[in-house]
Protein backbone atom coordinates (compact mmCIF):
# COMPACT_ATOMS: atom_id res chain seq x y z
CA UNK A 1 0.00 0.00 0.00
CA UNK A 2 1.55 3.27 -0.90
CA UNK A 3 0.29 6.63 0.57
CA UNK A 4 -0.39 9.85 -1.27
CA UNK A 5 0.46 13.04 0.03
CA UNK A 6 1.40 15.29 -2.31
CA UNK A 7 0.98 16.40 -6.09
CA UNK A 8 2.73 13.79 -8.39
CA UNK A 9 2.73 11.46 -11.49
CA UNK A 10 1.75 8.08 -10.25
CA UNK A 11 3.41 5.12 -11.91
CA UNK A 12 0.79 2.15 -11.50
CA UNK A 13 2.43 -1.08 -11.02
CA UNK A 14 1.41 -3.89 -13.43
CA UNK A 15 -1.46 -5.90 -12.06
CA UNK A 16 -2.62 -4.73 -8.61
CA UNK A 17 -1.96 -2.40 -6.84
CA UNK A 18 -3.52 -0.40 -3.30
CA UNK A 19 -3.00 3.24 -2.56
CA UNK A 20 -4.45 6.03 0.31
CA UNK A 21 -4.89 9.57 -0.70
CA UNK A 22 -4.01 11.01 3.13
CA UNK A 23 -3.52 15.18 3.19
CA UNK A 24 -5.13 18.17 3.89
CA UNK A 25 -3.37 19.63 0.68
CA UNK A 26 -4.95 20.40 -2.49
CA UNK A 27 -3.90 18.11 -5.15
CA UNK A 28 -3.04 17.40 -8.63
CA UNK A 29 -2.07 13.94 -9.75
CA UNK A 30 -2.05 11.92 -13.19
CA UNK A 31 -1.91 7.95 -13.26
CA UNK A 32 0.70 6.51 -15.50
CA UNK A 33 -0.16 2.87 -16.86
CA UNK A 34 2.86 0.95 -18.62
CA UNK A 35 0.31 -1.91 -19.14
CA UNK A 36 -2.59 -3.25 -17.57
CA UNK A 37 -3.24 -2.14 -14.16
CA UNK A 38 -5.75 -2.48 -11.69
CA UNK A 39 -5.90 0.06 -8.45
CA UNK A 40 -7.24 0.68 -5.50
CA UNK A 41 -7.80 4.30 -4.70
CA UNK A 42 -8.92 5.08 -1.11
CA UNK A 43 -9.91 8.94 -0.07
CA UNK A 44 -9.66 9.72 3.87
CA UNK A 45 -8.36 13.09 3.80
CA UNK A 46 -7.84 15.59 0.87
CA UNK A 47 -8.49 18.84 -0.22
CA UNK A 48 -9.73 19.96 -3.78
CA UNK A 49 -8.39 16.90 -5.70
CA UNK A 50 -7.37 17.25 -9.81
CA UNK A 51 -6.50 14.49 -11.85
CA UNK A 52 -5.60 14.15 -14.91
CA UNK A 53 -4.09 10.95 -16.94
CA UNK A 54 -4.05 9.40 -20.23
CA UNK A 55 -4.50 5.77 -21.35
CA UNK A 56 -1.94 4.83 -24.00
CA UNK A 57 -3.13 1.08 -23.94
CA UNK A 58 -3.76 -1.99 -22.43
CA UNK A 59 -6.66 -2.00 -19.86
CA UNK A 60 -6.61 0.19 -16.63
CA UNK A 61 -9.10 0.13 -13.86
CA UNK A 62 -9.00 2.65 -11.21
CA UNK A 63 -11.61 2.30 -8.43
CA UNK A 64 -12.35 4.80 -5.62
CA UNK A 65 -13.56 4.47 -2.87
CA UNK A 66 -14.86 7.67 -0.77
CA UNK A 67 -14.00 7.50 2.76
CA UNK A 68 -13.99 11.03 3.69
CA UNK A 69 -15.73 13.08 6.92
CA UNK A 70 -15.60 16.07 5.07
CA UNK A 71 -16.34 17.53 1.34
CA UNK A 72 -14.61 15.72 -1.50
CA UNK A 73 -14.21 18.24 -3.65
CA UNK A 74 -12.56 16.09 -7.59
CA UNK A 75 -12.71 16.68 -10.71
CA UNK A 76 -11.09 14.13 -13.27
CA UNK A 77 -9.94 14.22 -16.46
CA UNK A 78 -8.88 11.08 -18.20
CA UNK A 79 -7.61 10.57 -22.56
CA UNK A 80 -7.82 7.14 -24.21
CA UNK A 81 -5.65 5.76 -26.68
CA UNK A 82 -6.44 3.50 -29.61
CA UNK A 83 -7.28 -0.09 -28.28
CA UNK A 84 -6.95 1.03 -24.49
CA UNK A 85 -9.68 0.20 -22.44
CA UNK A 86 -10.42 2.24 -19.05
CA UNK A 87 -12.93 1.04 -16.30
CA UNK A 88 -13.46 3.69 -13.42
CA UNK A 89 -16.09 2.74 -10.51
CA UNK A 90 -16.74 5.18 -7.39
CA UNK A 91 -18.03 4.05 -4.44
CA UNK A 92 -19.23 6.48 -2.37
CA UNK A 93 -20.82 5.22 1.07
CA UNK A 94 -19.73 7.93 3.66
CA UNK A 95 -21.78 10.85 5.00
CA UNK A 96 -19.88 13.42 3.84
CA UNK A 97 -20.78 15.79 0.70
CA UNK A 98 -19.10 15.16 -2.55
CA UNK A 99 -18.89 17.34 -6.14
CA UNK A 100 -17.41 14.97 -8.38
CA UNK A 101 -16.95 16.11 -12.47
CA UNK A 102 -15.33 12.98 -14.36
CA UNK A 103 -14.48 13.89 -18.18
CA UNK A 104 -13.83 10.86 -20.48
CA UNK A 105 -12.41 11.61 -24.41
CA UNK A 106 -11.77 8.13 -26.64
CA UNK A 107 -9.48 10.07 -28.52
CA UNK A 108 -8.68 6.87 -31.23
CA UNK A 109 -10.21 4.15 -33.08
CA UNK A 110 -11.23 1.70 -30.86
CA UNK A 111 -10.67 3.34 -27.50
CA UNK A 112 -13.10 2.18 -24.75
CA UNK A 113 -14.19 3.56 -21.55
CA UNK A 114 -16.29 2.08 -18.75
CA UNK A 115 -18.03 4.27 -15.85
CA UNK A 116 -19.79 2.80 -12.94
CA UNK A 117 -20.73 4.27 -9.29
CA UNK A 118 -22.57 3.62 -6.37
CA UNK A 119 -23.61 5.87 -3.60
CA UNK A 120 -25.15 5.45 -0.44
CA UNK A 121 -26.44 9.11 -0.01
CA UNK A 122 -27.42 10.66 3.32
CA UNK A 123 -26.02 13.78 2.58
CA UNK A 124 -25.66 15.47 -0.79
CA UNK A 125 -23.50 13.71 -3.66
CA UNK A 126 -23.43 15.59 -6.97
CA UNK A 127 -22.14 13.93 -10.01
CA UNK A 128 -21.24 15.47 -13.51
CA UNK A 129 -19.53 12.69 -15.82
CA UNK A 130 -19.46 12.43 -19.44
CA UNK A 131 -17.95 10.45 -22.01
CA UNK A 132 -17.11 11.48 -25.33
CA UNK A 133 -16.26 9.77 -28.61
CA UNK A 134 -13.98 11.72 -31.24
CA UNK A 135 -12.70 8.50 -33.14
CA UNK A 136 -14.65 5.42 -34.65
CA UNK A 137 -15.64 2.32 -33.48
CA UNK A 138 -15.22 3.65 -29.30
CA UNK A 139 -17.38 2.82 -26.60
CA UNK A 140 -18.56 4.49 -23.92
CA UNK A 141 -20.76 2.83 -20.82
CA UNK A 142 -22.21 4.16 -17.55
CA UNK A 143 -23.93 2.56 -15.27
CA UNK A 144 -24.66 4.92 -11.66
CA UNK A 145 -26.71 3.54 -9.01
CA UNK A 146 -27.68 4.92 -5.52
CA UNK A 147 -29.55 4.14 -2.32
CA UNK A 148 -31.09 7.74 -1.32
CA UNK A 149 -31.85 7.93 2.19
CA UNK A 150 -33.33 10.40 4.42
CA UNK A 151 -32.59 13.56 3.86
CA UNK A 152 -30.08 12.42 1.23
CA UNK A 153 -29.92 14.92 -1.60
CA UNK A 154 -28.62 13.01 -4.96
CA UNK A 155 -28.01 14.19 -8.56
CA UNK A 156 -26.21 12.65 -11.33
CA UNK A 157 -25.71 14.93 -15.02
CA UNK A 158 -24.65 11.83 -17.38
CA UNK A 159 -23.40 12.90 -20.60
CA UNK A 160 -22.43 10.86 -23.49
CA UNK A 161 -21.47 12.38 -26.49
CA UNK A 162 -20.29 11.29 -30.00
CA UNK A 163 -18.75 13.48 -32.57
CA UNK A 164 -19.25 13.81 -36.35
CA UNK A 165 -17.03 11.17 -37.71
CA UNK A 166 -16.94 8.50 -34.93
CA UNK A 167 -18.93 6.64 -37.01
CA UNK A 168 -19.60 3.01 -35.58
CA UNK A 169 -19.57 4.37 -32.03
CA UNK A 170 -21.45 3.28 -29.13
CA UNK A 171 -22.60 5.35 -26.22
CA UNK A 172 -25.01 3.82 -22.98
CA UNK A 173 -25.76 4.74 -20.00
CA UNK A 174 -28.18 3.62 -16.67
CA UNK A 175 -28.66 5.50 -13.96
CA UNK A 176 -31.21 4.33 -11.12
CA UNK A 177 -31.76 5.83 -7.25
CA UNK A 178 -33.73 3.77 -4.92
CA UNK A 179 -35.33 5.37 -2.16
CA UNK A 180 -36.59 4.50 1.23
CA UNK A 181 -37.88 7.69 2.68
CA UNK A 182 -39.98 10.71 1.17
CA UNK A 183 -37.83 13.26 3.22
CA UNK A 184 -35.09 13.29 0.41
CA UNK A 185 -33.83 14.48 -3.52
CA UNK A 186 -33.34 12.61 -6.00
CA UNK A 187 -32.55 13.98 -9.50
CA UNK A 188 -30.97 12.26 -12.75
CA UNK A 189 -29.92 13.86 -15.76
CA UNK A 190 -29.57 11.99 -18.65
CA UNK A 191 -28.00 13.02 -22.13
CA UNK A 192 -27.01 12.39 -25.49
CA UNK A 193 -25.46 14.14 -27.81
CA UNK A 194 -25.05 12.91 -30.91
CA UNK A 195 -23.96 14.65 -34.70
CA UNK A 196 -23.35 10.80 -36.51
CA UNK A 197 -25.98 8.81 -38.05
CA UNK A 198 -23.90 5.18 -38.14
CA UNK A 199 -23.89 4.62 -33.97
CA UNK A 200 -25.72 3.17 -31.12
CA UNK A 201 -26.83 5.14 -27.91
CA UNK A 202 -29.30 4.91 -25.04
CA UNK A 203 -30.26 6.00 -21.79
CA UNK A 204 -31.93 4.43 -19.01
CA UNK A 205 -32.77 6.21 -16.16
CA UNK A 206 -35.37 5.71 -13.26
CA UNK A 207 -35.69 7.09 -9.46
CA UNK A 208 -38.23 5.35 -7.13
CA UNK A 209 -39.17 3.84 -3.68
CA UNK A 210 -38.38 0.35 -3.05
CA UNK A 211 -41.26 -2.42 -4.27
CA UNK A 212 -43.71 -2.34 -1.26
CA UNK A 213 -44.29 -5.85 -2.06
CA UNK A 214 -40.90 -6.76 -1.63
CA UNK A 215 -40.68 -5.03 1.61
CA UNK A 216 -43.68 -6.93 3.14
CA UNK A 217 -42.37 -10.27 1.70
CA UNK A 218 -39.07 -9.94 3.54
CA UNK A 219 -40.54 -8.60 6.60
CA UNK A 220 -43.19 -11.67 6.50
CA UNK A 221 -40.34 -13.63 6.75
CA UNK A 222 -39.06 -12.51 10.10
CA UNK A 223 -36.70 -9.60 8.95
CA UNK A 224 -36.76 -6.42 10.38
CA UNK A 225 -37.53 -2.99 8.51
CA UNK A 226 -33.75 -1.98 9.35
CA UNK A 227 -32.50 -5.66 7.94
CA UNK A 228 -34.39 -5.06 5.02
CA UNK A 229 -33.00 -1.65 3.67
CA UNK A 230 -29.67 -3.33 4.49
CA UNK A 231 -29.86 -6.39 2.67
CA UNK A 232 -31.86 -4.17 -0.38
CA UNK A 233 -29.01 -1.58 -0.65
CA UNK A 234 -25.96 -3.63 -0.59
CA UNK A 235 -27.09 -6.22 -3.37
CA UNK A 236 -28.06 -2.74 -5.15
CA UNK A 237 -24.49 -1.32 -4.34
CA UNK A 238 -22.02 -3.83 -3.86
CA UNK A 239 -21.46 -4.73 -7.72
CA UNK A 240 -19.12 -1.81 -8.03
CA UNK A 241 -16.24 -3.46 -6.00
CA UNK A 242 -16.50 -6.10 -8.65
CA UNK A 243 -14.26 -4.46 -11.24
CA UNK A 244 -10.88 -4.80 -9.05
CA UNK A 245 -10.56 -8.57 -9.34
CA UNK A 246 -8.93 -9.56 -5.96
CA UNK A 247 -11.56 -11.84 -3.16
CA UNK A 248 -9.94 -9.89 -0.06
CA UNK A 249 -10.83 -6.31 -1.27
CA UNK A 250 -14.26 -7.67 -1.91
CA UNK A 251 -15.15 -9.11 1.21
CA UNK A 252 -13.69 -5.54 2.70
CA UNK A 253 -16.02 -3.50 0.62
CA UNK A 254 -19.05 -5.78 1.68
CA UNK A 255 -17.83 -5.77 5.58
CA UNK A 256 -17.85 -1.96 5.33
CA UNK A 257 -20.71 -1.29 3.07
CA UNK A 258 -23.29 -3.45 5.18
CA UNK A 259 -21.42 -2.09 8.50
CA UNK A 260 -22.05 1.77 6.99
CA UNK A 261 -25.93 0.71 5.85
CA UNK A 262 -26.52 -0.36 9.68
CA UNK A 263 -25.13 2.17 10.98
CA UNK A 264 -27.03 4.74 8.77
CA UNK A 265 -30.45 3.03 9.64
CA UNK A 266 -29.86 3.05 13.30
CA UNK A 267 -29.82 6.43 13.21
Amino acid sequence: MQYIRKSSDIVLADGYSEYVIDTPRDLELSFIARSSSQAFIRIVNAGKIKIRSFVEDGEVTLLFWNAMDSLLDIEEVYDVGSNALLKIAYGEINQAETIRNTRVSLLQENSKAELSSAALVSNKKFFDMSVASYAPHTTGIMNNYAVVLENGSYRMDCTGKITKGAFASKSHQTSRALCFDQKQNSVILPKLLIDENDVEASHATSVGRVNEDQLYYMQSRGLTTNQCIGLISTGYLLPVASVIDDDQLKKTLKDELEGKIEELCSM
